[in-house]
């Protein structure tokens, strides 16, 4: 198998909307208080494996994300639909909003193209113009006001009584070159690392401050690390996305990259690593990382046109505590092969499984749990 280039979101599933009045929140709520004994065991133990099975709406993570009526009673028939998929996570809601919240607060606005995810365009074509700017808070800005409206109005609508996690998180180093030409970002990491830092340090405070804005509305319904990432009520650390990893040394991106990435996550429990691809010639340096709680990859075809080699995370994570958040879309064979690939004892494994039905799924679930022993 292979990735398919013709589905929206590979990693979706087909939902019925439901709304917040036909919700059934107490049925949930007590669905989710079970599972939560799993997930506060899984985070205590030094090591285990659990499944989630995610729910994920296409259109949530597209044009449907501006939509806040919309988005919210997709993302419930995604709750009400994972119930009946055997599992040891809780989905949970994401006030999704696109990658460019953090990158507003450079003057940048979204751009809304037909039935796409929301865009951003680059402001500056040098490093030393972006420093030259005073930057805005997040908060104030028309993206990140929406985004903080989004959550009001999905805490709102129910009753504060469901998990939610901030909205999609950027590392500094990602949102850098969503604010400057990505030639004079990489081109400065070689030739003047030191304002490269300054700049990313600027961001880490713009998104530490704006992170607690939405921790504010949020409340005990936070669910971390967030999107992206299996999350519950009691797991610790914030995710961030961080793709352009793969196009650094490692030693400049530990230079220049972890330090701001380390910031962000030191004050919220730690951090969560996330990059699409193949990045696992960056295993080395995980050990390293400040506090560092669990990282995404995936592990198959189906899931990423260029996916991880499962042996060296296997190799790398065991014994650490780092958590690893494996998305494996596929079927029966699929997952067993690769979770058979990623166990070792010592291992904190995530398994995240998209099958199609829930019979599929409590096979998954029997055979994910009878390898990982």
């Amino acid at each position: 198998m292979k990735f398919n280039t013709t589905k929206r979101d590979s990693q979706a599933t087909e939902v019925e909307p439901v709304s917040p009045e036909k919700f059934d929140f107490e049925a949930y709520s007590a669905y989710e208080a079970t599972l939560l004994k799993k997930t506060g065991a899984f985070w205590k133990a030094d090591s285990g494996v659990a499944v989630y099975r995610r729910m994920r709406a296409a259109e949530v993570f597209a044009d449907g994300s501006r939509d806040r009526k919309r988005s919210l009673e997709l993302q419930l028939g995604c709750l009400e639909k994972g119930m009946a998929f055997k599992a040891d996570i809780p989905n949970f809601l994401e006030p999704w909003y696109g990658i460019g919240v953090w990158a507003s607060a450079y003057g940048i606005e979204y751009v809304w193209n037909e039935k796409q995810a929301p865009a951003s365009h680059y402001r500056f074509e040098t490093l030393a113009e972006a420093l030259h700017y005073e930057p805005q808070a997040i908060a104030q800005t028309n993206i990140g006001k929406h985004t903080l409206e989004m959550i009001d109005y999905f805490m709102n609508r129910t009753k504060g009584k469901l998990p939610l996690c901030l909205t999609d998180s950027q590392s500094p180093f990602n949102t850098s070159t969503l604010i400057v030409n990505t030639s004079d970002m990489m081109l400065n990491i070689l030739l003047d690392p030191d304002n490269v830092k300054t700049f990313l340090d600027n961001l880490a405070g713009l998104m530490i401050d704006f992170v607690a804005e939405q921790k504010k509305i949020i409340g005990d319904c936070l669910a971390s690390p967030g999107h992206g990432f299996a999350s519950a009520r009691n797991f610790d650390g914030y995710g961030q996305s961080d793709d352009n990893i793969v196009m650094l040394s490692n030693d400049s991106y530990f230079e220049c990259a972890v330090p701001s990435f380390e910031k962000v996550g030191m004050a919220y429990g730690g951090s969560a690593l996330h990059s699409c691809g193949d990045w696992s010639n960056k295993l080395p340096l995980l050990n390293k990382i400040k506090k560092l709680q669990m990282v995404d990859a995936a592990f198959s075809p189906e899931t990423d046109p260029n996916p991880n080699p499962a042996l060296p995370f296997a190799e790398a994570l065991a014994n650490t505590g780092i958590v690893l958040n494996a998305r494996i879309v596929g079927n029966l064979e699929v997952i067993e092969k690769t979770v058979s690939q990623l166990w070792r004892k010592g291992m904190k494994l995530i398994v995240v499984t998209y099958c199609p039905t829930p019979e599929e799924q409590e096979q998954a679930y029997k055979i994910i749990h009878e390898i990982c022993v």
